[in-house]
């Protein structure tokens, strides 16, 4: 239970407004929905008769104020407030953000996440993200670029429903670079400066995520390493225990081993390729995090020995073994226990949460 702030001109406010509805048009334009009015003009009334001039004036103030007393104290019993004025409101939003190559700014598609989103109860609502989602300069955005496009929209997304739906429960899901986003996003509201509180999130589902680090919370048999971005500095803060991550055995973008400096310092470049001024001091501890383990680890010339011409064929022959096993995209049929894969039980997981 809550008080919420009235004053004495919002507690008598006609009920003839306009609302916004959060089930905006499939054109992004917000339709408009208008309420009836739930009673009479307060500021026409008066006590029998008595509204001219002296006592009169009086007790119509005192009763004014009496009435709006009254209205504040109501809305302090009632569990949620306005929260759950809207039937129109879903009981559970979920943000998902699709891989590299599967959206484009104008396509969203849910690709690998399909799986996850498809046939949850219809109490819920199951947004996109439309962003670039390319990794190469060739294709128009960086690496960087295209991710920081994912986490601007979610973002945008998260907290218009959450403004608009005070009740809803909020869950954010991605796979690979879309993983990567969408773990950006839910630490970033760990952290208490989020778009919406952290209490609002119920649910964090990250597949593949290029930066997962080994104290996530692992759905699935034990993988070593961690993601080829290098982890998240603070991790998932106040959203922690709401978040789980799901990496396949042999998926070097969730699971490279921490003492490939080459893949990780290269990892590191394509997580900075278009810097945010503002996330200058993450970059710089991200950097000192992997030199320092270096150092750790035989420093110069550990790496000098990575990036000799047979370090570098056999580098090739992983890669090239990596993408023929398609570890990276049979998640659909990738067991994580219980007869379940690892798309069926993150959709599972969701729809107990709704």
């Amino acid at each position: 239970m809550h008080l919420r702030p009235y004053g004495l001109k919002a507690a008598f406010r006609t009920s003839h407004k306009l609302y916004s509805n959060p089930l905006s048009g499939s054109d992004g334009s917000v339709r408009q929905r208008r309420l009836g009015s739930s009673g009479g003009r307060i500021g026409q009334w008066s006590p029998s008769g008595a509204c001219s001039k002296g006592s009169g004036t009086m007790r119509s103030t005192l009763l004014r104020a009496v009435i709006a007393i009254s209205a504040m104290a109501l809305s302090t019993i009632s569990v949620g407030g306005g929260a759950q004025a809207d039937p129109g409101c879903p009981s559970m939003y979920v943000v998902a953000i699709p891989g590299t190559w599967e959206s484009d700014e104008h396509r969203p598609g849910p690709g690998m996440l399909a799986g996850v989103t498809d046939g949850l109860p219809s109490s819920v609502r199951v947004d996109y993200v439309s962003y670039a989602a390319t990794a190469f300069p060739w294709e128009g955005d960086v690496y960087g670029a295209s991710k920081k496009e994912a986490v601007d929209n979610a973002r945008g997304m998260l907290g218009a429903m959450g403004r608009q739906c005070g009740a809803t429960k909020l869950a954010l899901v991605g796979y690979s670079q879309g993983a990567d986003a969408a773990g950006d996003v839910a630490a970033e509201i760990g952290t208490g400066l989020g778009v919406v509180p952290p209490q609002r999130i119920v649910a964090v589902g990250l597949i593949s995520d290029p930066r997962r680090s080994p104290t996530d919370a692992l759905v699935g048999p034990p993988v070593g390493g961690a993601g080829a971005g290098g982890p998240r500095v603070g991790g998932f803060g106040w959203v922690t225990p709401q978040t789980r991550t799901i990496c396949a055995v042999g998926d070097l973008y969730c699971a490279t081993a921490s003492d490939d400096f080459v893949t990780r310092f290269a990892g590191f470049l394509a997580q900075s390729s278009s810097p945010d001024l503002a996330n200058m001091w993450r970059y710089q501890l991200e950097f000192g995090t992997i030199v320092n383990d270096l150092m750790a680890r035989g420093g110069v010339a550990l790496l000098q020995n990575q990036l000799s011409d047979s370090a570098n064929e056999e580098r090739r022959r992983k890669l090239e073994e990596f993408y023929r096993s398609e570890a990276h995209t049979l998640y659909g049929s990738y067991p994580v226990g219980g007869g379940e894969t690892a798309l069926s039980w993150m959709h599972e997981w969701l729809a107990s949460l709704a």
